[in-house]
């Protein structure tokens, strides 16, 4: 019955693994009733490598080429050496195949928003999206890590744990870049360099290198976001004071049209816009002549000026403003009599 079995035996003479779909990062070679003929070949493509497990330890890793076995490269004995045994061989080998080429376009997300903490806003919390690429760079840690002696390993088997471990690293990929969050926020590719660099150890623990990282969104609380737009904004008018009263001008438009619900609200919010724009050229001014050491002067020069060009309803307001300067000891008593009485004047 044992001859039977040795005659019925096959011989390999050729081992090789042509990828059959996608997703595959290891794969056994069948070897039930076969043996390795002395002197076959394994051919090991482009993007694989291929390990040979003897007695349930690795023998040898082999990279991309023809490679000939023999009994003096392999830990093999085929059932000829084997008589006194009944061909039973007490060597048992495997060979595995190992695909190295990227895995692209896997995805990671925040289901939930995570807190994460920042040095200029303390405690953020955060939602973001992006996809990575990874690839197998060590076949021997990956086969004692991961996938073992199963006869197929696909991405789906290790998918949740990457994207776990994606998840897991981003806060502290924040903390250890020292990069304030807004920039990070505004500037997707300093964030997913950040979290590539802090990602890229775990990873290579389990025999795998990342290739790519993509963050495609960052979605920020809406009060951090209208910190942001700020940002941008101040960052398109420079240092420029006008431009920056003209920027905030547009930016109360939308609010006043929102408050006005009459015809005496929509008065008053014209009123409150028109004494906004002429106290923002007064504060404007203000600000200038500070610089040089002469605030006062400038105050007052900056409100005759917008004086000048005030509908009464507008001078009320001005006045109103005013005294709110003399409050804040801006002008002094006698300043603001001044302009009171030269503001008056224009009413007549």
């Amino acid at each position: 019955m044992a001859l039977m079995d040795f005659i019925k035996k096959q011989f390999i003479d050729i081992i090789q693994w042509t990828e059959d779909g996608d997703g595959t990062l290891a794969w056994r070679f069948p070897m039930r009733d076969m043996e390795i003929q002395n002197g076959g070949q394994l051919v090991v493509r482009e993007s694989q490598m291929a390990v040979f497990v003897n007695e349930g330890k690795i023998a040898d890793v082999f990279g991309p080429g023809t490679h000939k076995l023999t009994t003096q490269t392999l830990p093999v004995l085929t059932y000829l050496k084997n008589w006194d045994k009944l061909f039973e061989s007490p060597f048992k080998s495997d060979v595995y195949f190992f695909s190295t080429r990227q895995q692209i376009d896997q995805k990671w997300g925040t289901p939930q928003p995570i807190t994460i903490r920042d040095k200029d806003f303390g405690a953020v919390r955060l939602r973001a999206f992006g996809n990575y690429a990874f690839r197998i760079e060590d076949p021997k840690l990956f086969h004692t890590e991961i996938s073992g002696t199963r006869e197929v390993y696909t991405v789906a088997d290790v998918e949740g744990q990457l994207r776990g471990l994606v998840l897991q690293n981003i806060s502290t990929a924040i903390a250890a870049s020292g990069i304030p969050f807004l920039d990070l926020a505004s500037n997707q590719i300093e964030f997913a360099k950040a979290l590539t660099t802090q990602l890229a150890p775990e990873m290579a623990k389990l025999g795998l290198k990342v290739e790519g990282m993509t963050v495609q969104s960052v979605s920020l609380p809406e009060e951090l976001q209208k910190i942001l737009d700020q940002k941008i904004g101040m960052g398109m008018v420079g240092n420029d004071m006008g431009k920056f009263m003209q920027y905030q001008t547009a930016q109360a438009i939308p609010k006043f049209a929102e408050g006005g619900g009459g015809g005496s609200g929509i008065a008053g919010d014209a009123m409150g816009l028109g004494a906004g724009v002429a106290l923002g050229q007064v504060l404007a001014q203000n600000l200038q002549a500070g610089l040089q050491g002469n605030a006062h002067a400038a105050a007052s020069a900056a409100a005759a000026q917008a004086a000048a060009t005030l509908k009464p309803d507008d001078i009320i307001a001005t006045l109103e403003k005013l005294g709110e300067l003399k409050a804040k000891g801006i002008l002094t008593e006698d300043e603001f009599a001044a302009k009171k009485a030269e503001l008056l004047k224009k009413l007549v």
